[in-house]
């Protein structure tokens, strides 16, 4: 597949990374001198000096023979016209843009992005995603990742083991017999900094994250199983009034079902004014995130989760700990810089949240061939969780998964079969129309992808 990325920061270095591992023909185009270079120096793609939404530089870039454009660069509108002109000038038949200001995303502007106008096949807001993901966690306490799949009829989720953990030195399979009956299968763990999938005598230990996927209506007594008993959030409070901070907080007042009070701190007066016109039931104080008076103002002692979510790392970092020593329970931290987060758990923050993980997991999910309908990048990208429908010229119908045997590095990990959840063992056949629920290593994602590729004969 040949693909242009438009923009050279983190998210567009992230996906062309990816990428290019898997033998795509990628191109990646930059205003930026310094981004092209490093891109040269570390990745085997083409990397083009220029303004991404200049046809010259497109029409270098080989737009002609495009698959798919993915214009993440720091401005909405380049990204926006790079988009229509890889459409009206060289028919690129795929177009994503990351679109961040609200107001473009406004439902009644919605018109604007069909063919006859932008033409945007997919529009993404880093800041609505990475605020969902939050409420996800915010809403399962005690886990480090929460991604539902069949209407959240399952869920893979990641807690790390404490000292109190019940499963502690006990080896993977051991742990299923302690589960019992319970729908749950334990499908990874990172162990000193290195992701894999879990086998049968992996031994758990302090410190290790283990992802398991489990049907949703056994979340809690599941959470217990691996030590995690915490309680619901009543009072949260949010650490910046940017566009994450401010959805983040509409959405708690929204959500009837968990009855959460949120406050909101912010440092920009301005800013602090306009969102508390725009929240109704919403407490929003004008101030420092770090600052000790203005977080004991907000009740900072009396509540379950904080969630530090300003533009700065060192910012979110900082005030996580000092929610910490202040009596918070729970503490939530954005963290733009990937290499901080590996230190940020042995400083007693609980979650860190990457908003460019979480970006380029929802433009994979357009850039996965086959009859793929979601991807999850995690641990930094060294797997993915891919959700892929299993159809009638599949030659997979009526298979057991061990006659499948797409190898090493893949793992089953559940089945939606209509309203059923399936954990499946070797024995276990997949029938048409089934959602399987796969986790892979980066490196057979393209096994996955040939997997569910849909068959001439469909058509």
């Amino acid at each position: 597949m040949r693909i242009i990325i438009c923009g050279a920061g983190k998210v567009g270095y992230s996906i062309a990374q990816q990428l290019s591992r898997e033998d795509n023909e990628v191109t990646v185009i930059d205003y930026n001198a310094e981004l092209i270079a490093r891109i040269n120096d570390r990745l085997d793609v083409q990397a083009i000096h220029g303004h991404a939404s200049h046809p010259a530089v497109l029409k270098a870039a080989r737009a002609e023979d495009a698959d798919m454009l993915i214009a993440v660069t720091y401005s909405d509108e380049v990204n926006m016209v790079a988009c229509q002109i890889g459409y009206s000038l060289f028919n690129i038949p795929t177009r994503i843009a990351r679109i961040r200001h609200q107001d473009y995303l406004q439902a009644e502007w919605s018109d604007l992005y069909s063919n006859e106008q932008l033409a945007l096949n997919v529009i993404i807001s880093p800041e609505i995603e990475v605020a969902q993901a939050i409420l996800r966690r915010l809403h399962a306490p005690g886990t480090l990742q929460v991604i539902p799949f069949g209407n959240d009829k399952l869920r893979i989720c990641a807690v790390r083991l404490l000292e109190d953990c019940p499963v502690l030195n006990l080896p993977v399979h051991m742990v299923q017999q302690k589960a019992g009956d319970m729908p749950l299968a334990i499908i990874g763990v990172v162990q000193k900094g290195k992701f894999a999938l879990s086998q049968e005598t992996t031994m758990l230990h302090e410190g290790d994250d283990v992802y398991f996927a489990v049907d949703s209506s056994v979340m809690r007594p599941a959470m217990r199983l691996f030590g995690h008993n915490e309680k619901e959030t009543r009072r949260a409070l949010i650490l910046g009034g940017g566009n994450i901070g401010a959805y983040l907080a509409q959405a708690i007042e929204e959500d009837r079902e968990h009855g959460i009070k949120a406050k909101v701190v912010e440092f920009d007066a301005k800013r602090a004014e306009h969102i508390a016109t725009e929240l109704h039931h919403t407490t929003v104080l004008h101030g420092s995130a770090l600052d000790r008076e203005v977080l004991n103002e907000a009740g900072i002692q009396l509540c379950e989760t904080v969630m530090c979510v300003t533009n700065d790392d060192e910012t979110n970092i900082l005030s996580a700990l000092l929610a910490k020593r202040s009596g918070a329970e729970r503490t939530f931290a954005l963290i733009n810089n990937a290499s901080y987060s590996p230190l940020l758990s042995d400083l007693g923050v609980d979650v860190t949240i990457n908003p460019r993980e979480i970006t380029v997991s929802r433009i994979l999910q357009h850039v996965r061939r086959g009859r793929i309908s979601a991807v999850h990048a995690i641990y930094d990208g060294d797997a993915e969780i891919i959700e892929a429908e299993v159809i009638a010229t599949s030659s997979m119908v009526g298979k057991r998964i061990s006659d499948i045997a797409p190898g090493r590095g893949v793992r089953f990990a559940a089945i939606l079969r209509g309203e059923e959840v399936i954990f499946p063992d070797d024995d276990t056949q997949l029938h048409e129309k089934d959602h399987v629920i796969i986790l892979a290593l980066t490196g057979m994602v393209r096994k996955v992808e040939r997997l569910f590729s849909v068959s001439v004969e469909y058509f």
